[in-house]
Parts: C-alpha cells; sequence; structure tokens
C-alpha cells in the first residue's frame, strides 16, 4: 500500500534474537526536541498521518535511595503511538520497583520507581512506536546511597587502591546535619559562620559577624584567608572559574532560588544541593512537579524552590564531587497581612491604589500584575512607609489593558486583587480622554492608625521579651526550705488577654450558669483581705439563652457588679444572687445590649469576664437553593462556586471537598469578600468530581451548605479482556465488559473496528448498543487473522480503545506443502538467480506468494530474505544479499492466507563468483581525435573471468615509456599526458586469461586547426558556370581526413553561402552565374578538429573573364522551354529531438514536370504511410508526426523527365 524503504538492518547474526529477521530500517528524520532519534519507516507518509515524536522528553534525575522517582514524557503521532520502556542493563517487567501510567486528559506518560534503590541507577529508554516510525529518547537515573553497607564500604577502599581516587571522595563541608553534628564547646564558632563568608561580599561581613556575634574582626579575616586558600585548591581540582554568586532570594510568591556561574572542569562531574548539612533530592527540568530544581544554561547553573514553607529556611550548600562551591543562608520573615489589597474599580486614565499592612517590618515586597513581576517606573509606582509595615502600588494612567489580577507577595505570604478598569464615558468619541488627577481604590481604612497601633503593640512584646530574658538572667535559685506566704496584695483590675489569631471554640449553646473555671486561689487565712478562688472568663452567648457568671472567694463578704463601668443591680432582665461564698449574676435572655464586660468586686480584689452575644451564621434561604444545586463542567473547564454572605466579626469561611479542607493554590482558588466567598477549581479532571461543601463558623457555632462537582469527560475504555464467543470459517464472535468509568455520563453505544493481519488499515464494522456487550462479525474469510477494538461512546466523545490481546483465526490452521528445492539458474559475484516448483499439495488454500530463506555456510541460522507481508509472486529470484566468494544455500516456503508453510528441502551450496568467461570488450570506441597538446585517454571497459592479463601496443610495437596504463576491475586506460601529432597511431589493447584471449584496435589522431589553402584562381569555361580552383593547404599532407568548403557572395543577396562541402579535391565548378552580378567566392581548410582562416578569390564581375560561347553555326528560328530537372532549393540538415514532428522542403523545377521520389537510406519510401508526401508546384515535401529513432539516415530527393535527372541529399540525426 505504501512505498517502504528496504534497508536491511546492519545488526551482526544472533544480536538480536527477538528481532524480525528483516528489519525495516527507513529514513532518519530530525525532531525538534534535542536528543530524540526518530526512523521513519515509509519515504512518503499519507496525508493528515505523522510519525512519532516527543513534545516533552524525560529528564535525567539524581534522587536519594528510598526516595519517590519517576520519569515523563509527552509523545504526538497519528495513529496514537505506542509508549514503552526499557533499561540497558536489566529488565523492567517487576511491577513491583516499575510502574508505567498514562494520563488521556494531559497526555502525560510515566514510568514511576517508588523507593527507588542503588541497583536501579542506569540509562532507560523510552520507546514510541506507531506503524509509520518509531522515536526513540535515553535518560539517566543516578541513585545516592544512604546509610552504611559493609560491601559497599569495601568497595570504595578497593578502588582507592587502584588509584582511582574520584570516587571516594566524600564531603569537606564542616556543616553537617543535626543527628551527625557533634556538640560545640563553649566558645567554638559554628561552621556555618566560616561558610557563609566564603560566599559573601566584603560588604556582608559585618553583618554575618553581627549575627554569629564575632567581635574580633582582624582575626576573622586571618582566618578567613587560611580558610578560602584552602578552599581554592580544593576546588581548583573540579572547576576553571567561579563567579556571579547569587545568594537566595524570593522570586516569586511561591519560590525562591541562587544563581552561580561555573565552568566544570569535567562537565559529567556530580552536583549535589544540601540543606543544613542533608543532601536534598533535585531534578534538571523546570516542569516537573518536584519541589527542588537544578538547571544549568550553559555555564549557569539556578537552582530554584518552589512551594515555599516556614521548614524551608535554612543554609544551602552546593557541592561538586564533594567540595562546596557556594553556600547561602536563606530566612523566610514570620510576617502576615493585617489587610490585605482590596478589589479597586477606576476609570480610564486614572490611577489605581493597592495597599497592605503586614504584621512584622519588611523592607521589600514583590509586586505581580497578571502573574508579571512589577518594578519602579514610569508606568508604576511601589512606596513603603517609614515603618515598612504600609505598602502601596500605584498603577498610574490606567487603560482597559492594565484590568487584571495583581497580587503581593511578603516571604511566603501572598494575597491579591481585581484591577477593574472601566471606559470613560465622559470623553469624547475619537479622542483620547484627559488623565484624571483622582485615585481610585485604597482600602478604605486609616492604615497609619492600624500601623502606629501594631508597631507599638510590637514594641511592647519586645520589651516583655526582653524583661523575661533578664528576669531569667537574674533569678535566684530555689529554696531549699519552705517560707511563710506573704500576705497577698490587692491585686489591679486584671485585662482579659489578646490573642493574635485565636481558635475560638464552637458553641452550639451556653447553659446558665456555665462558665471557664480556672484554678482556685489559695485560701486566705482568717481575718486577712478575701480571695477569689474561681474568676470570671469571657464567655459567648446566643441571643436569647441566658446565661449565668459565677464568682467565690473564700470567705462570705458582700460584692458588686459592674457592666463597662456602670453597676448593676437586679432587675427583671439580671438577676443577682448570693449563697455564702458564691456569687452570682444570671442574665434572663441575652440581647445584643448585654454585651461587654463584666467586673466583680470585693474589698480590694476584682475579677472580670467579657460576654459576647451573638448568633451562629445562616444562609439566605434562596442563596442556599442555588448553591445546592450541582454545577456542571466538562474536563478541562473551570468550575466557580459562589456564596454570599452577612458580614460578621470573627466569621471564619472554609471550603471542603468530599469532606477535605480545600486551600488556595495550585488549581484551588478561594477568594474571600466582606459579602460574598468564591471557590475557583481550574482545568477541573474527573478526579475533581465529589461533594463541595462550604462552612461559616464563629464563636457562636457552625452551618454548611452543600453542592455537587460533575465533571463531565468521555467514557473510560471498555473492560477487558475481549472474549471470544465463537470462532468458524465464516463468522467471529467476540465479547467485552462496560467501562468502569462512563464520564458522568452514560454510555449510548460501541464502535466496533477491525484490522486483518498484515494491513494497517482499520475498518468500522458498525456500532451497537449500551445494553449490548457482544458482535458478530460475518465478513470474515476462512484462515485469515483479524484484530478487533472497542469504542465506548457517550455524549462527551469516543473512548480509548479496548483492542484484542491476541489475533483471532477465522477457522483454523491450513498451511500449505513444502515446495521442490530450490535450483540455480545463473551465479555471479553479485547475484544468485534461483527457481523452484509449486508444491504439490496446497491443501485446498490458493498459494499468494513464496518466502525464500538463505543460509551461509558453517553457519546454522536461516535468513529470511522477504518478509510474510511481501511475498514472492513468482517461482524465480535474484538474490543480491551475497558476498563475494560466499557460499550459500537456499529454502523456499509456500504463503497461504493462513501464514508460511513448510520449508522445501534446501539447495545445493552455491558460490556467489562470476563463471569463467573469455575476455570480451563492452561498447569500445574505434576512433578518437585529440587537439594537440591535450592529453589522451582511452577507456576500454572490458568482462572475463579470471581477471585477464592486459597489453597495449602502438602500430603493433610496444608502447613508449611516458605512455602510462592505469588497469582497474572491469577497465583499462591509456593515458598520453601531453600529446603530439605524432603520437597519432593505432592503439591496440590485448587481453588474455586461462579462458582465451581478445584484443581490440583505436585509432587515435592527434591534430589541430588545419592552415588556409592557397591562393585561389577563377575560371569560366561555359555559359553561367566558373571553375574555382586553390592551392592546398600545407596540412593536407599530414592529414587525410582533411577536406574544403567553398561559400560564394553575389552582389545581389550580399549573403556569404556555402556551396560546397567535404571537397577532397582542389576545384569545384559553381553553376549559376548569372551575367550583371558580381562574385566572390572564399576557400576553407577543414578537418576533425575545426576550420581554418578562408582563402579569398579575386572579384568574378559581369563583363570580366568571360568566355564567348560558341553557337556552332546553329542558328535558332525557335524558341524550346524544355528542360531537364534542376534542384532550386536543396535539403537542409535537421535534429530533431525523439518524438518531434518533422518537416523538410525542397524545390525542384523541369519541363516536362519530372516525376519526384524520395529515399531514404537509398530505400524508396513514397508509399510508406509512416510518411506524408507532397509535390505543389515544384515544392517537394514530406512531414513526419513523431520522429523515430529508425527515421536516422541519409534521405534523397530524386528528380526524373525525359530530358535527365537530378537529385539532392541530406542528413537526418535523431536526438534521444
Amino acid at each position: 500500500m505504501f512505498k517502504r524503504s528496504k534497508v536491511t538492518d546492519a545488526s551482526a547474526t544472533g544480536q538480536d534474537p527477538d528481532a524480525d529477521l528483516n528489519r525495516e530500517v527507513g529514513i532518519k528524520k530530525k525532531s525538534r526536541v534535542p536528543g530524540v532519534m526518530i526512523t521513519q519507516y515509509i519515504e512518503e507518509l499519507p496525508e493528515g498521518k505523522t510519525h512519532p515524536d516527543f513534545t516533552r522528553k524525560p529528564i535525567a534525575l539524581t534522587i536519594q535511595e528510598g526516595k519517590f522517582a519517576y520519569f515523563k514524557a509527552i509523545v504526538t503521532g497519528d495513529p496514537q503511538p505506542t509508549v514503552t520502556w526499557s533499561r540497558n542493563n536489566g529488565d523492567v517487567s517487576d511491577t513491583a520497583r516499575y510502574q508505567t501510567k498514562y494520563d488521556p486528559n494531559t497526555n502525560d506518560h510515566t514510568f514511576e520507581m517508588p523507593n527507588v534503590m542503588p541497583d536501579q541507577a542506569d540509562t532507560y529508554k523510552c520507546f514510541a512506536k506507531n506503524e509509520f516510525g518509531q522515536a526513540v529518547v535515553t535518560v539517566v537515573l543516578n541513585v545516592i546511597e544512604v546509610g552504611f553497607n559493609k560491601n559497599a564500604a569495601q568497595k570504595p577502599a578497593a578502588e582507592a587502591i587502584n588509584g582511582n581516587f574520584k570516587n571516594v571522595l566524600k564531603r569537606k563541608s564542616k556543616v553537617l546535619s543535626k543527628s551527625e553534628q557533634p556538640e560545640r564547646k563553649d566558645g567554638e564558632i559554628d561552621p556555618r559562620f566560616w561558610e557563609l563568608l566564603l560566599s559573601a561580599k566584603k560588604k556582608d561581613y559585618e553583618a554575618v559577624c553581627a549575627e554569629f556575634g564575632i567581635t574580633d574582626f582582624r582575626w576573622m579575616l586571618k582566618k578567613l584567608n587560611e580558610i578560602k586558600k584552602e578552599r581554592e585548591e580544593e576546588q581548583a581540582e573540579f572547576v576553571k572559574s567561579l563567579s556571579n554568586l547569587k545568594p537566595m532570594q524570593f522570586s516569586s510568591e511561591s519560590s525562591a532560588s541562587f544563581e552561580i556561574d561555573m565552568d566544570l572542569i569535567d562537565p559529567s562531574s556530580s552536583v549535589f544541593i544540601y540543606k543544613d548539612g542533608v543532601m536534598i533530592p533535585y531534578t534538571k527540568d523546570m516542569g516537573e512537579q518536584m519541589k527542588h530544581t537544578l538547571k544549568q544554561v550553559g555555564r549557569k547553573f539556578i537552582f530554584s524552590m518552589k512551594d515555599l514553607l516556614p521548614d524551608d529556611a535554612g543554609l544551602y550548600q552546593l557541592d561538586v564531587e564533594g567540595v562546596n562551591m557556594f553556600s547561602t543562608d536563606f530566612k523566610i520573615p514570620m510576617v502576615d497581612f493585617l489587610v490585605k489589597i482590596q478589589e479597586v474599580k477606576a476609570v480610564e486614565r486614572q490611577d489605581a491604589v493597592f495597599e497592605c499592612v503586614l504584621s512584622n517590618p519588611f523592607s521589600k515586597t514583590l509586586w505581580f500584575g497578571k502573574n508579571l513581576p512589577l518594578e519602579q517606573g514610569d508606568k508604576y509606582d511601589i512606596l513603603v512607609s517609614d515603618d515598612k509595615l504600609i505598602h502601596t502600588l500605584v498603577v498610574k494612567d490606567c487603560m482597559i489593558v492594565d484590568k487584571g489580577i495583581y497580587s503581593v507577595c511578603a516571604g511566603i505570604k501572598s494575597c491579591n486583587a481585581w484591577l477593574v478598569v472601566e471606559a470613560d464615558k465622559d470623553a469624547q468619541k475619537g479622542k483620547k480622554s484627559v488623565r484624571k488627577t483622582t485615585k481610585a481604590g485604597g482600602s478604605g481604612m486609616d492604615l497609619k492608625k492600624l500601623a502606629e497601633e501594631q508597631q507599638t503593640k510590637l514594641v511592647k512584646e519586645r520589651e516583655e521579651i526582653k524583661e523575661q530574658i533578664k528576669a531569667v538572667a537574674v533569678a535566684p535559685p530555689p529554696p531549699t526550705a519552705p517560707e511563710p506566704e506573704p500576705e497577698p496584695e490587692a491585686p489591679k483590675d486584671p485585662e482579659p488577654e489578646i490573642v493574635k489569631e485565636p481558635d475560638p471554640p464552637v458553641v452550639e449553646e451556653v447553659k446558665p450558669g456555665h462558665s471557664v473555671k480556672t484554678s482556685p486561689a489559695p485560701a486566705g487565712e482568717s481575718g486577712s483581705e478575701p480571695v477569689i478562688t474561681c474568676k470570671l472568663s469571657d464567655v459567648y452567648v446566643l441571643r436569647g439563652n441566658p446565661a449565668d457568671l459565677t464568682v467565690k472567694i473564700d470567705i462570705d463578704c458582700d460584692s458588686s457588679w459592674f457592666k463597662d463601668g456602670e453597676q448593676l443591680n437586679s432587675s427583671s432582665e439580671v438577676k443577682i444572687t448570693k449563697a455564702g461564698t458564691s456569687h452570682n449574676l444570671s442574665i434572663r435572655s441575652c440581647s445584643e445590649d448585654d454585651s461587654g464586660v463584666y467586673r466583680f468586686e470585693t474589698g480590694s480584689v476584682s475579677t472580670q469576664g467579657k460576654v459576647t452575644v451573638g448568633v451562629v451564621p445562616e444562609f439566605d434561604p434562596d442563596d442556599l437553593h442555588k448553591f445546592s444545586k450541582p454545577v456542571i463542567v466538562r474536563v478541562g473547564q473551570n468550575a466557580a462556586f459562589k456564596m454570599p454572605l452577612t458580614p460578621q466579626e470573627g466569621l471564619v469561611v472554609s471550603w471542603f471537598k468530599d469532606g477535605a479542607e480545600l486551600n488556595d493554590g495550585g488549581g484551588v482558588k478561594i477568594v474571600r469578600e466582606p459579602n460574598h466567598s468564591r471557590l475557583l477549581l481550574r482545568d477541573c479532571l474527573r478526579t475533581d468530581a465529589g461533594e463541595i461543601k462550604i462552612q461559616l463558623k464563629n464563636p457562636f457555632g457552625a452551618v454548611e451548605a452543600t453542592s455537587r462537582l460533575i465533571v463531565l469527560d468521555k467514557p473510560g475504555p471498555p473492560e477487558g479482556p475481549v472474549e471470544v464467543v465463537e470462532s468458524t470459517s465464516t463468522m467471529i464472535e467476540i465479547q467485552w465488559n462496560p467501562p468502569k468509568d462512563d464520564g458522568c455520563s452514560p454510555v449510548t453505544n460501541y464502535v466496533i473496528e477491525r484490522q486483518q493481519e498484515r494491513q494497517s488499515h482499520w475498518m468500522k464494522l458498525g456500532d451497537v448498543l449500551a445494553d449490548k456487550t457482544s458482535f458478530r462479525d460475518r465478513n470474515v474469510a476462512h484462515g485469515k487473522i483479524y484484530n478487533y477494538r472497542i469504542y465506548a461512546e457517550n455524549p462527551q466523545g469516543v473512548s480509548d480503545s479496548l483492542e484484542t490481546a491476541d489475533s483471532i483465526m477465522a477457522g483454523i490452521l491450513i498451511l500449505s506443502g513444502p515446495p521442490g528445492a530450490p535450483t540455480l539458474v545463473s551465479a555471479t559475484k553479485t547475484c544468485i538467480t534461483l527457481t523452484w516448483t509449486p508444491p504439490e499439495d496446497d491443501r485446498g488454500v490458493p498459494i499468494i506468494g513464496y518466502q525464500l530463506e538463505k543460509r551461509k555456510k558453517d553457519t546454522n541460522k536461516w535468513i529470511a530474505l522477504n518478509a510474510l507481508n511481501e511475498p514472492i509472486e513468482d517461482v524465480n529470484y535474484a538474490v543480491k544479499d551475497v558476498t563475494e566468494g560466499a557460499e550459500y544455500e537456499f529454502r523456499v516456503a509456500a504463503i497461504n492466507e493462513s501464514g508460511a508453510g513448510d520449508p522445501s528441502p534446501p539447495s545445493e551450496m552455491v558460490c556467489a563468483k562470476n563463471p569463467n568467461m573469455r575476455p570480451c570488450f563492452k561498447d569500445p570506441e574505434d576512433f578518437i581525435v585529440v587537439r594537440a597538446g591535450n592529453s589522451v585517454r582511452v577507456n576500454i571497459c572490458y568482462e572475463a573471468e579470471p581477471p585477464p592479463q592486459i597489453t597495449w601496443l602502438r602500430n603493433d610495437e610496444p608502447i613508449s615509456p611516458w605512455i602510462s596504463v592505469i588497469n582497474t576491475e572491469g577497465m583499462s586506460q591509456l593515458v598520453i599526458p601531453s600529446s603530439k601529432r605524432s603520437d597519432s597511431a593505432i592503439y591496440t589493447i590485448h587481453a588474455k586469461n586461462s579462458v582465451g584471449e581478445a584484443s581490440f584496435d583505436i585509432e587515435v589522431r592527434v591534430t589541430d586547426e588545419p592552415k588556409s589553402p592557397g591562393p585561389v584562381e577563377l575560371e569560366q569555361t561555359v555559359q553561367d558556370k566558373v571553375m574555382i580552383s586553390w592551392a592546398p593547404s600545407p596540412d593536407q599532407e599530414l592529414d587525410d581526413r582533411l577536406y574544403y568548403m567553398v561559400s560564394q557572395h553575389d552582389s545581389n543577396t550580399r549573403v556569404w553561402r556555402n556551396i560546397a562541402d567535404r571537397l577532397f579535391t582542389n576545384t569545384y565548378t559553381a553553376s549559376k552565374i548569372y551575367p550583371g552580378r558580381e562574385y566572390h567566392f572564399r576557400v576553407y581548410a577543414k578537418n576533425d578538429v575545426g576550420l581554418s582562416d578562408p582563402s579569398e578569390s579575386p572579384t568574378w564581375g559581369a563583363n570580366s573573364n568571360r568566355v564567348p560561347i560558341s553557337s556552332y553555326g546553329v542558328v535558332s528560328s525557335e524558341i524550346s522551354f524544355e528542360r531537364p530537372p534542376s534542384i532550386l532549393v536543396p535539403l537542409k540538415v535537421h535534429t530533431p529531438p525523439k518524438g518531434y514532428q518533422l518537416y523538410m522542403t525542397c524545390a525542384v523545377r523541369g519541363c516536362p514536370r519530372p516525376t519526384v521520389a524520395w529515399y531514404l537510406n537509398d530505400v524508396c519510401i513514397n508509399s510508406d504511410k509512416n510518411y506524408y508526401i507532397t509535390n505543389s508546384c515544384g515544392v517537394c515535401s514530406i512531414y513526419i508526426l513523431r520522429v523515430r529513432s529508425i527515421d536516422s539516415g541519409d534521405y534523397r530527393v530524386v528528380a526524373l523527365n525525359s530530358l535527365g535527372q537530378a537529385e539532392c541529399s541530406t542528413k537526418l540525426i535523431v536526438r534521444e
């Protein structure tokens, strides 16, 4: 069907036992992805079909032992390629160690190795193959061993003995992991100090010393120079240069990176990354999903880390073969947003302002607009307050193109908001509006006041920490004997403790008489001040429920209750009671007015607590009904959920999917606005379908609303395996199972396709309804083998196919009997021709061809010369894949629809060599003309077996020493470097072998352009004729092939024309010399090389040199018009290409009218139907519609009447 390239695989015999005996190796193609090797099987691809290729190849990976390693690849091709994996030193069939996965939604092919081990370090290959070609890519996996292994410990020692010290290098850095780090003695400097100084700039020395408490700078610099000198010597073994050391910095809201320019001596050197002395795995592909990435671009190495967490802070080091090259300390500031940026709506040409307030001072935040970093400039103003708590972004002169999402990043915290730019309605149509002086946006809060409060709070916290440190430093040791307790002092009014971000308990209902208890204070002695044993605490109460506040003291005394500083008395709503030492305040039905700070006083002691009255969050019924409706999307689309909210203090909004809480990041986007909350799931997959729940929670309780996400997709492939229910010579029935995943849309039908073996085309047989999972194929032929594949279809599309694991034969296998043994027809050194007889018993199945095999002498392997799908249709075959001098035997098998039958008996041994033959020459030239001074090369091709002995002769004598002879296989060449006229001779080649001999003569003519003829004389002998004579050319005696040509010029036509050619005499008679005209003649000498200069004749005038004509006494009394035939216009030479039309004419006169006959090579062609011949008024014509090679030759026209005859001739040469 397609034109295939038949190039035999160059693998040695037995090199690949699983490969086909005659492998099809096609055309090598170049991929856009470097490192991918593509082989195309056919020369021309069908329209719309492509060979496999990689759009993303797997990336080399260095990983620690026991980690999860995987390679990922994306391939393209039509039809869909089949992807397989292999390794150089081992197999990948163990499913416990190697797992191959495919994601049809993203087209990702993944090769996973959970709990990778050192013996899995190898070079892996990924193959993508379809019927039109194959793509291959290799990838290396390096596994770093951890822990101690006795056998592994002995191996480096053996390598060290053999001098291989590179493999036994150990890490020389003193920064070790916490488990390996020895305890530091008092006054010992942290080794991280020196590592940071070695990679830091000089301007940063002071900051590093201050961090580690180093004050002796002179000693530090001296010690640093010593360490730096040692480190540079170690680094020189592996790198040529080291520069541009950039410390780790935040590069986006969730990633950080550092850079280093490093020129490695050995590009294959191993590069390791450590964090706090512990090696971390990384990948070399920026698109991989691993946390750490090390990318190399030329000499630049870029280490990046994404999805940052607080634990990612630490000392990062880059080592090459155990030697540290660079160290950087990465710190993640503990900062959060007190006020996040808000959505801004601006009009064109107006400035937009985004503001945020941080919990701690931060020098520089990162601003992003539409996922691109923003810098200070003409378009953007980035402002920071003096206390570094307020950060502002001003987008100047807003345009429609500026709308989008803007975000700010402070450490690992970030927030974002929309910028909405509306068109200026006041602007004149077609004109640019004037820039506005107002600004849009801002937080709408007094940020300065909030920042001042936060700054005061931070200063207070720092002072408290300092006091605690001092108290610990000066605290006396604990007493050894008990001391009498001091009398309690009257405590001040305690203030409620403020927690930064409290996790308030979920309170469904606060019952009367319940409050949070505290540990009882020690009871006072009799007669002393009262001591509170049960204090007040903060209480949250649902609106409408009662609340009880209880205080207990150690003695019976009077007390007072206050709310927000005002004293309370019993009333219908508030009841104050006392029962011994227990004092109680009861609120019958709480409302918002009852919220406040309640204080209990007795004597000089007091306690207070805050009562907060509120309600459990609730949803609007209409919003709840709308939210409960499921959201239906297709795979790859975004799903959005929105729930309006009532603004409340302390309200916490959480989103859940199937009971698991969702967090902002990756494909999940959670937006919390004052009056609503939105959940956006990007690029949904089938796995994203499930229950979506929103929870509103405050100190008084929680409420939930549930919806459902339905992700529609095409169904999964039908479940296999495909079972054969029945197979006969006329019918095949197959059965399968429905797909496990219907894509949330019921399967409507199944599509069945069939492929006959040894054919590439898949034919659609039909489809069946979803309730039927079987199909009966009645259009089959007995003995033929088929493959089937089944697709499931729903309204969303067609699934991937389920294909039969094994081919299915219609009926039983019937193979043909053996043909006759091959017999030899002919043999040469390049080709052996064989023939055989058909099998006597074809067993009732027609034979479609034969498969021929060969076996070389002294070997046991039979090699097929043609594939089963390319049978030999005839009973003879020319084997060209032979080696000269080698001996072979052959056998043949008949092929029918069921396959190849029994092989025939082997043939006799045949040797690939030419048969013995006497020498013979192939198409030699017997005459060669060479210009004097040029080299002469005579090439003679011959055939002979065995090779003959070649001899050259010149005029039957041995050739001169300066004439060289070059003999090669099948050809002999005679070379005369610079020829002379004397080299003209008859050269004879003589070839002789054991079978016979042969010779051939070649005439070599060495000549030059001839010299001009001698003087020209004119003489008129009869009327209208002039005899032209000339002296011979000096070269006439030297060149027997020299001849002459005569040209004529008359005063009437004034054109030179040739009147005679190929004259071997020195005279010529010119006719038709009319009186009253002047004539001039030129005579040229010509030979095989060229034309000489002309010799000019004297002028022949009208009345000069005329000879009087005598009438011999005859007086004419009558005028007669009779005359013999004459040629007025002769034939011309024609050289038309083969297949073209030809038209030749000449003019004849005579009286009476002559008869005209045409001759080709002296054979009359007047009656030949291939020529159209006419004679009209003396113009004789011949027309040939399409010129053939046999039309070449000499054409002659003969005109004949009673008074005589005339003729003219020409030559026709047909070009191929």
